[in-house]
């Protein structure tokens, strides 16, 4: 490829609206350009690292067993109606009607359309376990797209849905995924990518991992144990919580006028947080009543694991009007239960000496026994882990680090099969619902995710396997005879093994260096009036490791040792 031909102007400074690495360097480097909020057009070099990138998944995926297919990206409503989500997604999935008014929408993910497909064709327990996937793309109405490819509307996805005849040949071939991923990334230049217990959200079933590449561009935050391998997302992380015993009192009402909020409370009462108990007001999607959940005064709500137990979606409660409790003075003793359905952090459970609201204003009760004064209750875990916690697994201290989620991998159950009434026959002559998987990477963010792993302060640093080009020859001053004709030597000569890219512009060397750093090709080599003179030519590597002089002749072995190397 000539560089004077290529699509895609450089640019020196940064873009105002971008302030992640892989933003900056997508919009400056000629990779990307926007069309819309999070819809992107890929140039040719994108273009190149994409299809490299979608090559070694695909190849991953044939050796586990995979079968290619290619699902629509229109899907009519009613396979959504069967699973159950049509009417439980929100705007995120985009609907429409077609010319005969018939309810279709834009596939954002395709579990009905694999369902859909293996009911036809999967009648027999012969035909499994077995795994389909494709390469396609997707649109999701996101209500903040963000930094360039990390978090788009519209985007390229791998999904697979494997299928069984039971849950132990599903989690079999689940860990067989887990590692085919791991090496999926490693391939790609990303081997420092973790495996975290997650949340299944709006995809169902009860276990399920994110593939994390560990960076503070990351917008998920993870809990990581330091002494031992317990690592999780925030969204389900569990911690071990400290607990300071006290003696029990007798209740004893106290006056605390104005005073709404923990930290002011534990100052006028001269106490901590975590012997305080405050009440956080949820909407319950369905439900008329509001939920009220008490936790200790120094935690917090996590609210996705708050939607796993109530199996709907949470809000926090804004409209004070439509309930009838007294907010900020929230208590657990003589709140009226045909007012709020109730639950308690499982923190709370063996506190003897507690300090929560009154239900009437300006008012709050010390002396809260939890086995003494609030029985029934129903304690579950709601707290979100934080750093400094102690792990549950071992002990040792939680931190928390900053994560983009680059993959995830599902148990999905029969929630699918089950629902749209996918059946196989079974050795033993009985109908059973099939037990299914579903896994996926996004092409696009995983691209982008390896600039924000691989990249110094002029431009990325990409991996030999993903790179748009392998060699980039730089003439410097292209109009010289000698070295154009060396130049267009060593690129022809070079392009029989490898892809090159030559760049034979008439531009000064800083242009024509910094323009090379942003397209970051690993192997570069420069051919300049000087060196030729000599009869050589200098050879550098992207990351800066090796830069030396050869002669010409020596080019291609030269070469050849540094792309074997990797």
């Amino acid at each position: 490829m000539l560089l004077s031909k290529l699509l895609g102007e450089r640019f020196r400074e940064k873009p105002a609206d971008a302030t992640l690495a892989s933003h900056i360097f997508l919009l400056r480097g000629g990779y990307v350009r926007q069309v819309s909020n999070g819809i992107y057009s890929m140039l040719l070099p994108a273009k190149r690292i994409a299809a490299k990138i979608e090559a070694i998944i695909r190849e991953e995926m044939d050796n586990i067993g995979g079968q290619e297919v290619l699902f629509p990206v229109v899907l009519p409503y009613e396979l959504w109606k069967e699973s159950g989500r049509y009417d439980c997604v929100g705007s995120e999935l985009v609907r429409f009607k077609d010319r005969t008014g018939h309810g279709m929408l834009l596939g954002m993910t395709h579990e009905e359309a694999a369902v859909h497909l293996a009911r036809t064709e999967a009648r027999s327990w012969t035909k499994y376990p077995f795994m389909i996937y494709q390469i396609q793309t997707k649109f999701r109405d996101e209500p903040r797209s963000r930094g360039g490819l990390i978090r788009v509307r519209e985007f390229t996805m791998k999904d697979a849905y494997s299928f069984h005849t039971s849950q132990e040949d599903l989690e079999r071939y689940y860990q067989v995924v887990l590692e085919a991923y791991h090496r999926i990334f490693r391939r790609v230049g990303l081997p420092q990518v973790v495996a975290v217990s997650s949340d299944s959200g709006m995809m169902g079933g009860k276990i399920s991992h994110e593939f994390m590449l560990l960076t503070e561009a990351g917008e998920d935050t993870i809990v990581v144990c330091e002494n031992c391998d317990y690592k999780a997302n925030s969204e389900v992380a569990v911690s071990r919580i400290s607990h300071t015993p006290a003696e029990e009192q007798p209740l004893e009402g106290v006056y605390t006028p104005g005073i709404e909020d923990i930290d002011s409370l534990a100052a006028f009462l001269d106490t901590t947080p975590e012997r305080l108990m405050k009440a956080a007001v949820f909407a319950v999607q369905g439900r008329r009543k509001p939920l009220v959940v008490f936790i200790r005064g120094d935690l917090q709500v996590n609210e996705a694991k708050l939607r796993n137990i109530v199996g709907a979606e949470v809000f926090p409660l804004t409209d004070h009007e439509d309930a009838d409790l007294c907010f900020g003075y929230i208590g657990a003793i003589g709140l009226d239960s045909a007012k709020a359905d109730i639950l308690y952090d499982a923190s709370l459970e063996n506190e003897t000496y507690l300090i929560g609201g009154a239900n009437k204003p300006d008012h709050h009760i010390k002396g809260i026994s939890i086995p003494r004064d609030v029985r029934p209750a129903r304690f579950v875990d709601v707290a979100k882990a934080r750093e400094g916690d102690a792990c549950v697994k071992c002990g040792g201290r939680l931190t928390l680090k900053r994560g983009i989620e680059v993959g995830n991998i599902f148990q999905l159950g029969t929630r699918y099969t089950e629902s749209m009434n996918m059946t196989f026959t079974d050795s033993d002559g009985k109908q059973k619902y099939p037990i299914m998987g579903c896994y996926g990477i996004g092409v696009g963010r995983l691209l982008a995710s390896i600039i924000e792993a691989s990249h110094d302060d002029y431009g990325p640093i990409w991996p030999m396997a993903v790179a748009p080009w392998q060699i980039h020859i730089c003439m410097l001053n292209s109009s010289n005879e000698d070295v154009r004709n060396a130049g267009y030597k060593l690129y022809e000569e070079l392009g029989r093994r490898y892809e090159v890219l030559l760049d034979d512009r008439n531009v000064t060397a800083g242009i024509m260096f910094a323009d090379a750093d942003l397209l970051g090709v690993p192997v570069r080599v420069i051919v300049s009036a000087r060196n030729v003179e000599n009869g050589e030519a200098e050879i550098s590597t992207r990351d800066k490791k090796m830069k030396k002089i050869v002669k010409l002749d020596e080019v291609p072995a030269v070469v050849d040792e540094i792309i074997s190397q990797g």
